[in-house]
């Protein structure tokens, strides 16, 4: 099919909806991997559920930097920081749809429902998530939480075997979502528990209508929100790979916001009035994960190699066009306990080579690059930049093929290990450094897939767990920057970039801000 019959045909379906003056069309990047968004850990299946679909017991306040009231209207933390009491808001409603009818409003039922199914292996609804539970997994939660207790139908306890400086901020995040646990027993007593993950039931702004892989997703405004009710009446995903296409349907007017731009894009669209651009400096970093369990990948001056064997400014030129800052380090130099005094791998390849020559691959070795098909805020045009590290390694022996997979396969099987060299990037979701730390270098999360460098080292994991287990900032920075010397010196990552993140929408759109880390609020999008 040609581009045009493409956007032709894409026109036909979309353009009615958008003659009503409160739909929204967003064109996005990627299919979500499905909507029971605790059994996957990419942003866009984040997007794509919890952040239209679901609320959390407490949200996080982007703009103002801090965690605020959700499903939990107040909430009290132990003076020992074990036990957290979560006081629910009333009257909250599930979503009412043609596959389900609540009988009542959200209760504590619900949120240790939601809960209990990440952290107890013996609850019937564990062993149903395919995809199993890698956030919960990852950060440990069911070592940490010893019990989630309903105190009445208002009020949850949560008990920890020790306190953990981040779990409030964690329950934040997209896998924190509350369920309906009666839609969920209403699903286990038909046998179609796994309508959970395709019919989804929440409580936020937009209610779920239908999803058409490699096209559309539709929502439709929720009448009995508990917040503020949405300023548009349908919100509608528009599936486009392609970030040329996003832009040109932006221009033609068959999406209003368009995720993910080149660089390119967006200085383009500065000189066209019709559209407008909306930045943020962005708390992510596009890496190379390089997976330590492969030969000869497991040699650590290997691994040194290809980071000096890369000429990063020249990636950051081509790929960028100056809009990211090069990345030493996992997570942005912003950030409080970033590492200044690590010295950085440099371009170097007449040393890079000595170092795979002593390591006993004087003559280099074969190994693949994998990335993604399409282009995204973290890595805008990975087929260039798999190329250009390509070329880099070729010069110093290290012969690499490369193989494009599709989003949702890469996903699946980087997390199950099969990799080499894994174009990758990680967005943070509070500014914490261990939204970095944990998910990505801990033991744990090699078990659940999400350490991409599958490197497990008991005094990495140590120096990031004492991190976690104390308020004390002093002591967190120190455990962290110990933590970034290890993962330096392994070579465990070469980090490539952090971006600005941008999106692109028509001039009649306001309300709309780009979040630092990668959520997506549209519930106070206004169409003009």
């Amino acid at each position: 099919m040609s581009l045009r019959n493409f956007v032709l045909g894409f026109t036909i379906v979309v353009t009615p909806l958008l003659s009503q003056a409160k739909n929204l069309v967003v064109c996005t990047e990627s299919n979500p991997e499905g909507f029971d968004v605790v059994q996957y850990n990419s942003l866009i299946t984040t997007n794509a559920s919890a952040d239209v679909l679901f609320n959390r017991l407490v949200e996080y306040d982007a703009v103002n930097s801090k965690v605020v009231p959700g499903l939990a209207e107040r909430w009290e933390i132990d003076a020992d920081g074990l036990g957290y009491t979560f006081h629910l808001r009333r009257n909250v409603a599930f979503h009412s749809t043609d596959y389900f009818k609540p009988s009542r409003p959200l209760n504590a039922d619900d949120v240790v429902f939601s809960f209990g199914r990440m952290l107890n292996a013996d609850h019937p609804w564990h062993k149903i998530a395919a995809q199993g539970f890698p956030h919960a997994q990852s950060m440990q939660l069911p070592k940490l939480i010893k019990a989630i207790r309903k105190i009445d139908e208002r009020t949850v306890r949560f008990e920890l075997n020790y306190p953990e400086a981040t779990l409030l901020s964690k329950l934040t995040m997209g896998f924190a979502s509350i369920y309906s646990a009666e839609y969920a027993a209403q699903l286990l007593a038909a046998g179609k528990p796994e309508q959970l993950n395709s019919k989804p039931v929440g409580t936020g702004p937009f209610v779920f209508q239908s999803y058409q892989k490699d096209a559309v997703v539709r929502y439709e405004a929720n009448p009995g929100y508990f917040g503020a009710k949405p300023k548009v009446d349908r919100l509608i995903y528009a599936i486009t790979p392609d970030s040329a296409v996003r832009v040109q349907k932006l221009k033609a007017g068959e999406c209003q916001i368009a995720l993910g731009p080149k660089p390119a894009d967006v200085i383009a669209a500065r000189s066209d009035k019709a559209i407008k651009e909306s930045e943020n400096a962005s708390f992510m970093t596009g890496f190379l994960a390089i997976n330590t369990q492969h030969k000869p990948l497991d040699n650590q001056a290997v691994r040194q190699a290809i980071n000096l064997a890369f000429d990063k400014k020249t990636y950051l030129k081509v790929i960028f066009e100056g809009t990211a800052i090069a990345a030493n380090r996992p997570y942005p130099p912003n950030t409080w306990s970033w590492n200044k005094d690590l010295p950085e791998y440099a371009f170097d390849p007449a040393k890079a080579r000595k170092l795979l020559a002593d390591a006993g691959y004087p003559n280099g070795f074969d190994t693949t690059i994998w990335v993604r098909p399409t282009g995204s805020t973290l890595n805008p045009n990975p087929k260039a930049g798999a190329e250009l590290l390509q070329s880099d390694l070729a010069k110093i022996g290290i012969r690499a093929q490369i193989k494009v997979i599709e989003w949702a396969e890469l996903i699946r099987r980087a997390k199950a290990g099969e990799h080499d060299l894994l174009f990758m990037g990680w967005a943070g979701d509070n500014g914490d450094p261990d939204d970095f730390l944990t998910p990505q270098f801990s033991c744990a999360a090699v078990q659940s897939g999400t350490n991409f460098a599958r490197f497990c080292d008991p005094q990495l994991d140590r120096l990031i767990t004492e991190g976690l287990r104390t308020a004390d900032i002093g002591v967190r920075t120190s455990r962290y920057q110990a933590a970034q010397k290890i993962i330096h010196d392994q070579a465990l990552w070469l980090p490539l970039a952090h971006p600005t993140a941008s999106a692109l929408t028509r001039e009649n759109i306001s309300g709309y801000r780009v979040n630092p880390f990668g959520r997506q609020d549209f519930s106070s999008v206004v169409v003009n």
